[in-house]
């Protein structure tokens, strides 16, 4: 089975609409334009890999891509969240740090890291695993390409600049290497998304960007596996995703000495 990718939800395309108004940048449809060419030339330069999501090739107006048979991660930890095992999470987080290590190599900041463009697919029997998706914002300097995006709060935090960078993407993974393990975004209460635009807004606005503007993370960060690997994402602590790689191979390689499987 393959599906066909041409954008993001409507709730997202109206965000994105509004941004691009904000940052007074092109009409949307010369960005929406803009971003399905350079989703195509990211795939195509980034070739098959398995933890990026299959290229299929152009479909009409749309992109064929291979299945997903979960659907996304934000909607997988939704539904499944009280029933996922720890070794599974500590699973998807090395297996994002894995896509993030292949595309930096390949000279691609992803740009927009968070749950949604992420999937989950039962590569065998029973497997849960993490294909890296939706690069239609992403940035590649030696193509001249750039998809002009940038992630939503609390995947974002002001001291980027409005600029993508390798630490955006590695501030964006410890964002959602929280979100796996405590089925909820960081600085939200409850899990899940919002079913309204303008409060989402509200809550980046009032809540996660003054937070993040004084480096105040989530307090629980501390007691969640690989915790201090969480909080060093987000502060900048790490130059590369192969120092995330290699920090989260140290944890589960002291994992495995001390705590039995789960």
């Amino acid at each position: 089975m393959e599906s066909e990718h041409c954008g993001g939800t409507k709730a997202e395309l109206a965000l994105w609409t509004e941004k691009a108004h904000q940052l007074g940048e092109e009409s949307f449809d010369e960005r929406f334009a803009n971003n399905f060419s350079v989703e195509r030339q990211i795939l195509e330069r980034l070739g098959q890999h398995p933890r990026i999501v299959r290229y299929l090739g152009l479909q009409g107006d749309g992109i064929l891509l291979g299945e997903a048979s979960h659907g996304n991660l934000q909607a997988y930890i939704d539904e499944h969240h009280a029933s996922i095992p720890v070794d599974q999470r500590l699973l998807w987080c090395h297996q994002l740090a894995e896509a993030i290590v292949f595309i930096h190599s390949r000279g691609v900041l992803h740009s927009d890291l968070r749950p949604g463009n992420i999937l989950v697919h039962e590569t065998a029997p029973g497997a849960r695993d993490l294909l890296l998706a939706d690069f239609g914002g992403s940035v590649c300097e030696e193509l001249g390409l750039d998809g002009k995006s940038l992630p939503d709060g609390p995947f974002y935090s002001p001291v980027f600049n409005w600029h993508s960078s390798v630490l955006l993407d590695l501030f964006g993974m410890g964002s959602i290497f929280y979100t796996i393990h405590t089925g909820r975004w960081p600085y939200k209460l409850t899990p899940g998304g919002f079913e309204k635009v303008d409060d989402r807004l509200e809550w980046e606005n009032n809540v996660v960007y003054p937070n993040l503007q004084q480096d105040k993370f989530p307090d629980d960060v501390a007691g969640l596996p690989a915790g201090d690997v969480i909080l060093a994402c987000w502060k900048r602590g790490f130059t590369t995703a192969e120092d995330v790689l290699m920090a989260l191979d140290k944890y589960l390689e002291s994992r495995r000495r001390s705590v039995p499987s789960q």
